[in-house]
């Protein structure tokens, strides 16, 4: 009987289980997490997941989101006709995560191992069991959070060592201290904050939208819960599109109506006004590590673990590098390591064995050569700016912000290089390009640029340069080593270490297979959007080959759609 493993999240759940002797994510279709949001349709039927998501920009009122919040409390939720307790919502979550893996698994799920922060009390642990026995589950674990994560990136697997998990999801934030001796894993010290994550981002940056609508358009959104709703989501969106870039637009059409005439919200928003918004809520998250590591009486560690979507927010992985004086890992995708770990967990109760987590990585950091200052404004040339971090997983893509030197400059020379010396000459030169054209500013102010690097599986960066007021772009492509390894190996692990051990023809292969299965998803995204029959019949042509084996006919197809694409 298979025990799955679930991640019970604020905003997002996910289940797992060990497969091969690999813990994996069980999807729903293309989803691999799931909207921890349930509702009740106008007709009387329960949503789960993306559906309940869709209809809360539509009927917020018939919505639940972020139910993990009450868990533990005596507060309800009203969704039409019906009253529900805080377990009864996260049961219709965990009754979707149990159908789900007897989709996948094609059996009947009974026993589950159920994921909690650290923090959690009695009376919050007790109503996530309740929650889980509602939904037919025999709930034979409730571990802690940071207990899974060190599951997930194989900590139990090596030497003794002392593990700072950083844990901040979407509603929840809690940073705990776990020692793991003989491969046992001790949480020491935790600390946290039940009302701090991904949520508040959000809400930061809704208030900042609602005010400058107001300041547009005369109107307050503030009571128009539909209105909110939507604003809501895009700024959830556009939360997440800064993780990756440097500025992104929010467009909402029809918001309200004045006089008769309807109300549009269009404004950009930048990742340093965004930064501003929620600086206050990062830094109450570095007065959780301190309290941590006094009442857990060590003044180091050796490794950080970063768990949680919002730890994917670049300011909050250089807030914790920084803070802790350790590069913290993220070898694991953050937003699915701890149902990882209950998967990993429910397998050790199963007697299943269970390997380490294979991730893809890039072995060397990624960046371009740049100028920067002294305090006293005195230049320094040939300064290597990294975009990429080394041992960080793939696909990845950075984006960041930068500007000429003079205001009469009108090209940038956009060096690539592969390294880690701060000097960029003493690295790998990937490629260059001249960024030209640019324009100029009467008023003396220097002319800015984003520089976005996209590394996909297959080790090929895409280089792109774009223009900030015109939105022209330049770039190249390059191709950079690309490595994977099992995650426990990450830290002492050095670039091409493994590569004597692979078999050149069986790693050629394997690259090709990965590839095709890339461009095929990234084929069948693009008809989904634009039917083209060419590419349709490729698209026939690559799969045919991949079933067949043919691996030399599959490489000349596999050259032909790279360049449709």
């Amino acid at each position: 009987m298979t025990v799955i493993g679930i991640d019970l999240g604020t905003t997002f759940s996910a289940v797992s289980t060990v497969y091969d002797s690999v813990p994996v994510i069980l999807p729903a279709d293309t989803e691999r997490i799931i909207p921890s949001v349930v509702g009740l349709s106008p007709d009387g039927e329960w949503l789960v997941g993306t559906p309940a998501l869709n209809q809360y920009v539509l009927y917020p009122e018939r919505t639940v989101r972020s139910i993990k919040r009450l868990m533990g409390s005596d507060q309800a939720v009203t969704l039409g006709d019906y009253r529900l307790t805080p377990p009864e919502v996260s049961a219709l979550i965990l009754q979707h995560m149990k159908a789900i893996a007897e989709f996948n698994l094609n059996e009947a799920i009974t026993q589950a191992v159920i994921t909690v922060p650290a923090f959690f009390n009695n009376a919050q642990r007790r109503a996530t069991t309740q929650a889980g026995e509602l939904a037919g589950l025999e709930v034979l674990r409730i571990i802690n959070e940071p207990t899974a994560a060190a599951l997930a990136f194989g900590l139990e697997t090596t030497t003794d060592q002392v593990a700072l998990v950083y844990d901040l999801g979407g509603g929840t934030f809690d940073v705990s201290l776990v020692e793991i001796m003989d491969g046992v894993i001790d949480v020491r010290a935790s600390h946290g904050d039940t009302h701090l994550g991904g949520d508040d981002f959000d809400e930061r940056l809704v208030g900042y939208l609602v005010d400058v609508f107001e300041q547009q358009h005369g109107v307050d959104l503030r009571r128009n819960r539909q209105a909110l709703a939507r604003i809501r989501r895009a700024a959830e969106q556009a939360k997440i599109e800064l993780s990756s870039h440097m500025y992104t637009w929010v467009r909402e059409e029809y918001l309200a109506e004045k006089r008769g005439v309807p109300l549009h919200l269009e404004v950009e928003i930048s990742r340093e006004k965004f930064l501003l918004l929620i600086q206050d809520l990062l830094l109450r998250t570095t007065e959780s590590i301190d309290r941590v590591l006094e009442d857990g009486e060590v003044e180091a560690v050796d490794t950080v673990l970063m768990v949680g979507g919002s730890t994917q927010i670049p300011a909050v992985w250089e807030l914790v590098a920084e803070h802790t004086g350790v590069q913290p890992r993220q070898d694991v995708n953050p937003s699915e390591a701890v149902a990882l770990g209950a998967g990993v967990q429910g397998a050790i109760i199963e007697g299943k064995p269970v390997d380490t987590v294979l991730v893809d990585i890039s072995p060397h950091s990624l960046g371009v050569a740049v100028v920067n200052f002294t305090y006293a404004g005195d230049p320094i040339e040939d300064s290597y700016k990294v975009l990429i971090r080394r041992n960080s997983p793939l696909p990845a893509t950075v984006e960041e912000s930068f500007s000429t030197l003079a205001p009469d400059q009108t090209a940038a020379r956009i060096e690539v290089y592969q390294g880690e010396h701060p000097t960029a000459s003493h690295n790998t030169l990937l490629g260059e390009f001249l960024f030209e054209d640019l324009p100029t500013s009467p008023t003396g102010e220097l002319t800015s640029f984003t520089v976005q690097f996209t590394l996909n599986l297959n080790g090929i960066l895409e280089v792109t340069a774009t223009e900030r007021l015109t939105g022209r772009q330049v770039g190249i492509t390059v191709a950079v080593d690309r490595q994977q390894l099992p995650q426990t190996a990450l830290p002492a692990a050095q670039p091409g270490s493994l590569s004597d051990e692979v078999d050149d023809d069986a790693q050629a292969d394997t690259e090709l297979l990965t590839e095709a299965e890339d461009l095929l998803a990234r084929a069948r995204q693009a008809l989904e959007k634009d039917h083209d029959p060419a590419l349709e019949s490729l698209v026939s042509d690559v799969t045919a080959a991949l079933d067949d084996g043919d691996m030399e006919h599959l490489q000349e197809l596999v050259d032909v759609l790279l360049n449709a694409l």
